[in-house]
């Protein structure tokens, strides 16, 4: 049996912190995300080049400019007056979103769970999605 870990914080539940992103230009990422979710970059940590989510979270940036970068899903859950501006934000700096993964429903949003929702390529080729609702889990 493993030995419980006393808990260090007030609450009883467990929070992401941080969590890496590799690209192939930390900065062009970093600071694209940063834009289209209007939020900002911080100093640089070490090798990392954090975003602030805002609720304790970052995403650390960190530059592998040598190596292929495997795609992966980042999701946001944004405040829905604030999803136009985001999807404004992609239009004018020339970025398809789509209303689907598999990005093939260019220019368009999807309506999932009474919310909206859009995907789009961030410069290393992560699917990042922005959405108004959480997805219902059983």
């Amino acid at each position: 049996m493993p030995e419980q870990v006393p808990d260090q914080t007030s609450e009883t539940t467990v929070h992401l912190n941080h969590t890496a992103v590799f690209a192939k230009d930390r900065r062009l990422s970093a600071e694209f995300l940063a834009a289209i979710l209007g939020l900002r970059v911080g100093a640089p940590f070490g090798p990392f080049l954090p975003v602030d989510l805002g609720n304790g979270v970052t995403l650390d940036y960190y530059e592998k400019s040598d190596e292929p970068i495997q795609s992966q899903h980042y999701a946001f859950l944004v405040p829905d007056a604030r999803f136009d501006s985001m999807i404004a934000r992609l239009e004018a700096v020339g970025v398809t979103y789509f209303a689907d993964p598999s990005h093939t429903e260019p220019g368009r949003i999807n309506r999932l769970f009474g919310g909206r929702g859009a995907y789009f390529a961030d410069p290393s080729g992560h699917n990042m999605e922005i959405m108004t609702r959480p997805y219902a889990r059983p």
